[in-house]
């Protein structure tokens, strides 16, 4: 079976309204209204085995879903998902799930943890001869009294060339400004049930034995892609010098991949995207010197104008990110 090519987009609610009410989507969408109830225990043993498990409710219907998807499941099941009817919110947990295998009597300690709540519409588009499936979800997240709103693309590609996928979603940027989303809803609910990160360090790539050499650079883009991300959405959120630091650590990490690789990628490292990613470290460097200057200033009107500088360069920041070139 070939590989899924599915693409995520992060929007404002404001775009998503734009969006629908542009000429990009063809006529009206499929609308369902679902309520998603992800399980695990109080110390997260299921999501630390790589396992996740939920019981999704889509009109009076619900579909218990366990999926295989973590890194450190990787290689311990022939299957990668496993899926059932319930009756109710109560998962069920025997012998035909691998979850009892793994938690042994920790699975009977298996509760709620966080729901996501969203309608999503649904569009089927055809683009250069391509047909892509389009949902927009839009809602929140919700673990105990906090909560995350969610408002994001998903284009699966059913059949065709993959350009057109990423033709589609430049076309949905020109009229509703969106950017690469890099968490699962499962990801978003995980987060809300711990302290609220104000900057993301680089995770561990795990590179196979037997991965080819673009694999490989594939597995390091997307890991350098996540990073830059995440933490562009902390900066964005509360303008905190680590998360500008990790955002300029994922784009000098990407422009060493295009280095390390560019026998794989087309030999010369100086890319278009590579000098693009050289511009953007050389946007946000002014941010960052005044950052560190500011952390080694005494107080008094040395350390007041550096301040008052810092503010002016991250409104300078903000605008750089909000911009349609960082967007492409």
């Amino acid at each position: 079976m070939a590989d899924e090519i599915e693409l995520k987009l992060d929007l404002t609610p404001e775009a998503a309204d734009a969006l629908e009410a542009a000429t990009v989507l063809p006529g009206d969408p499929g609308i369902a209204e679902q309520r998603s109830v992800y399980f695990d225990t109080l110390d997260h043993q299921l999501s630390k085995t790589g396992l996740s498990l939920r019981i999704r409710r889509s009109g009076s219907k619900r579909l218990q879903t366990i999926k295989a998807d973590g890194a450190s499941a990787a290689g311990l099941f022939a299957r990668s998902e496993w899926e059932r009817p319930v009756s109710n919110d109560t998962p069920v947990l025997d012998d035909t799930t691998p979850i009892r295998a793994v938690l042994g009597d920790a699975a009977d300690a298996i509760t709620p943890v966080f729901e996501v709540r969203i309608e999503r519409r649904t569009w089927i588009i055809s683009e250069g001869g391509a047909t892509i499936e389009l949902v927009l979800d839009s809602g929140e997240v919700v673990a105990g009294e906090r909560t995350s709103p969610i408002c994001e693309i998903e284009l699966e590609l059913k059949q065709g060339d993959p350009g057109a996928l990423f033709a589609f979603a430049r076309r949905i940027d020109a009229v509703a400004p969106a950017r690469l989303g890099v968490q699962s809803k499962a990801e978003r609910g995980y987060r809300l049930t711990g302290p609220a990160p104000t900057m993301v360090k680089a995770e561990l790539v795990k590179l196979a034995a037997g991965m080819t050499a673009a694999d490989a650079f594939r597995h390091i883009a997307q890991s350098c892609v996540r990073q830059f991300r995440l933490n562009e959405a902390l900066l964005l959120a509360g303008r905190d010098a680590g998360a500008l630091h990790q955002v300029r650590v994922a784009l000098r990490r990407l422009r060493s991949a295009f280095s390390i690789f560019k026998p794989v990628i087309g030999g010369d490292a100086h890319t278009p995207l590579g000098d693009e990613l050289r511009w953007l470290a050389s946007e946000l460097a002014n941010a960052r010197n005044l950052d560190v200057l500011l952390e080694r200033a005494k107080p008094g009107a040395l350390r007041d104008r550096i301040a008052a500088a810092r503010e002016a360069a991250y409104d300078a920041v903000g605008e750089v990110l909000a911009s349609a070139r960082v967007r492409a």
